[in-house]
């Protein structure tokens, strides 16, 4: 016969995330990209095996950072000010580290996530 009882892990998960706001897991979501994108842009600090340079990979970074301006911009109305203007300080500062980092940097305008932002200079 077959138990047909819940996992106890999957429901104490369940419950955990009922009790996260929406906000939290938002700007929780929006950390992730932030931190994948600055190592992809090339801003991870060295280690004994690896620099910054190593792990630079511009076009995950491009994807990274667009998802990350769509995330905000489409969020920013109900985060409030006081998050939603931290994650869009942190979202230039990705967008202005990617157009440092690029060999050839895009058009004003044109760079990763200015469809959603604007243009970053």
């Amino acid at each position: 016969m077959t138990d047909l009882s819940p996992d106890p892990d999957i429901a104490a998960a369940t419950r955990d995330i009922a009790e996260v706001s929406a906000v939290e897991v938002i700007t929780t979501a929006a950390v992730h990209l932030m931190s994948a994108a600055a190592v992809k842009c090339g801003l991870s600090e060295d280690t004994a095996e690896t620099t910054g340079a190593d792990l630079l990979d511009l076009d995950e970074a491009r994807k990274l950072i667009t998802a990350l301006a769509a995330l905000v911009t489409a969020s920013a109305p109900d985060l409030g000010n006081q998050h939603a203007r931290a994650l869009r300080d942190g979202l230039r500062s990705l967008q202005l580290a990617f157009r440092e980092a690029s060999p050839f940097p895009d058009p004003l305008g044109q760079g990763p996530g200015e469809s959603y932002t604007g243009p970053v200079s």
